[in-house]
């Protein structure tokens, strides 16, 4: 345990994005030459050089999506950086994007490395991650899912939604609420892919169905486009350009009975109905000294809208099986000033309306947060959860601070 301050040794100094396109829509860009454009971006924002870049922590396996690899000696090449003293990534998919920053922040403290990127760039061109369980190669797990129809990571979660809802009476109603706050939060975003899209009750109930109890704005965008994200001690965050943006706690993992996810119908219920994040939520107020009550603005890994309402759960905002009531009472909506027992959620308008980077709209929109510069501010915002899956262990979240030095 850290105790009541949390870790605060190391800070993200520096934040960059391409534009966001439609799948497809980014050729003939390379995928390196999105995440180049978004390191140099990073680079620029915290005031350095991307020649001080020394380490990259990755996750996805340092997969750009599920098709296309990002390669460090790439970036070396492209960018001019001469020498590296740290490269490695987090297994899994989107659960590691938080996580990435603990990565980071191992290299960081090890002293193995001084000034870490963590970048995602993402194209679909040649592999939809919509329905990547149906393109790859028959294994012993996909040769259970392919027979049975469960193509794309939307026909697995819609299985887990239909779960919580018959355990705990959850309704579609919960999950149109979830849509329509995220795509009210995007509607003033510049790079908002949906941000001139409104979205009503009537357009969400009336929608097509893809994967019952799942309609088509109950999936996040199949989006092209890179982040990048620069760490580094927070003692030398101090000297550069933007205000520092403290880790306060960050972990990844996950328990044996989360295992595969939602690849995995083998879980009990208390696992299976759940986002799987309970284990990190406790280790995350275990390093910080803090709890629910403490986090101004939750930025929910939001691939399916029902992982959202679960999320909130596993990090304790309400109780198991409480989580339609508290989302129907108006909770996660956009305020300036919430009150007590209320939480803005994914103020930039998450990847169900800003843009699909496998998790790092979200790790942006907590640093501009914390700045105190984000469109969608939350007043006097001290504490921000950044949350990465549910997916395959690891799943991971990470909370960021403000440094008021």
């Amino acid at each position: 345990m850290a105790g009541s301050n949390g870790l605060r040794d190391v800070a993200i100094v520096g934040v960059g994005a391409t534009d966001y396109y439609k799948r497809g829509e980014s050729w003939p860009r390379t995928t390196t030459e999105l995440a180049c454009e978004a390191i140099l971006a990073a680079c620029a924002d915290a005031g350095i050089s991307v020649k001080d870049v020394d380490g990259f922590a990755y996750y996805s396996g340092a997969g750009g999506g599920y098709g296309e690899k990002m390669d460090t000696a790439d970036f070396m090449e492209t960018l001019g950086i001469d020498e590296v003293t740290f490269t490695a990534s987090l297994t899994s998919g989107g659960g590691g994007s938080a996580g990435s920053i603990g990565l980071a922040r191992a290299a960081i403290v090890s002293g193995d490395a001084t000034v870490v990127v963590t970048v995602m760039a993402l194209q679909q061109a040649k592999r939809r991650l919509g329905t990547v369980f149906a393109q790859v190669e028959p294994d012993p797990v996909n040769s259970f899912l392919q027979p049975s129809g469960l193509a794309g990571p939307g026909h697995l979660m819609s299985v887990l939604a239909r779960r919580h809802m018959h355990l705990y009476g959850t309704t579609r109603d919960a999950f149109c609420e979830i849509a329509l706050t995220e795509r009210e939060n995007a509607r003033n975003r510049p790079k908002a892919r949906f941000r001139d899209v409104p979205l009503t009750r009537a357009d969400y109930f009336n929608a097509r169905m893809i994967a019952e109890p799942l309609c088509l704005y109950d999936f996040c965008q199949e989006t092209d486009g890179a982040i990048a994200v620069v760490t580094t001690s927070l003692e030398r965050a101090r000297d550069l350009r933007q205000k520092p943006v403290p880790v306060v706690a960050v972990a990844h993992g996950g328990r044996r009975e989360w295992g595969r996810a939602f690849a995995w119908m083998g879980m009990p219920d208390e696992h299976f109905a759940s986002a799987g994040n309970k284990p990190i939520a406790r280790r995350l107020y275990q390093q910080s000294g803090l709890g629910p009550a403490d986090i101004d603005v939750a930025l929910l890994y939001d691939h399916f809208s029902p992982m959202v309402l679960m999320q909130l759960e596993d990090y304790g905002f309400c109780e198991r099986g409480e989580g339609n009531d508290f989302v129907l009472a108006g909770n996660i909506r956009y305020t300036p000033d919430p009150k007590p027992g209320q939480v803005p959620v994914n103020t930039h308008g998450g990847q169900l309306s800003e843009a699909y980077i496998i998790g790092m709209t979200h790790i942006m929109e907590g640093v501009e947060q914390m700045r105190g510069t984000a469109i969608n501010q939350v007043n006097g915002a001290e504490h921000a959860l950044v949350t990465g899956g549910p997916a395959s262990v690891p799943v991971s979240g990470l909370i960021l601070g403000r440094d008021d030095r």
